[in-house]
Formats: structure tokens, C-alpha cells, sequence
């Protein structure tokens, strides 16, 4: 597995598919990491708290969107 150090600068879009799926257009640095030994080895993504205020905001307003896509339940509680 290759593993990465993803730095977030921007967030330019947020969108959600009719799969399911929220895709984000960003602006990122991404660089290879070299595992530390004894560590299990894993991608990181860092961003600074502007940055993740906005993608906080993004998430939501998206999955308010993905549930607005969902079929009501026709046997859900009435009343």
C-alpha cells in the first residue's frame, strides 16, 4: 500500500451523486511518506482549522442534499 501526507489548502466544490457519494474539488499538496517502522503505515491529511470550518460546512450542506435524493418510506410512522 502506498501511503501519502495530503495537505488541504482550499476547498473549491462540494457535490453529492446519486450514488451516495460527496465529491470535493481541492486544491492539495500530496507528497509520499515513508512508514515508521512499528507504526501500522497510513495516509495523513492534514488542513488548517479555516480550512476545516469550511469542509465541515461543506459536509453538511451536502448530506442535507444526499437526504433530500432518498425516497420517503411509505411505511414509516403517520401523524
Amino acid at each position: 500500500m502506498k501511503i501519502h501526507s495530503i495537505e488541504i489548502q482550499k476547498i473549491k466544490a462540494a457535490s453529492a451523486t446519486h450514488s451516495g457519494q460527496v465529491v470535493f474539488k481541492i486544491d492539495a499538496t500530496v507528497a509520499p511518506k515513508e512508514p515508521l517502522e512499528g507504526i501500522e503505515p497510513s495516509s495523513v491529511l492534514t488542513l488548517n482549522e479555516a480550512t476545516a470550518r469550511v469542509l465541515m460546512a461543506a459536509l453538511k450542506s451536502q448530506l442535507v442534499e444526499l437526504d433530500a435524493k432518498k425516497p420517503k418510506s411509505r411505511h414509516g410512522r403517520h401523524g
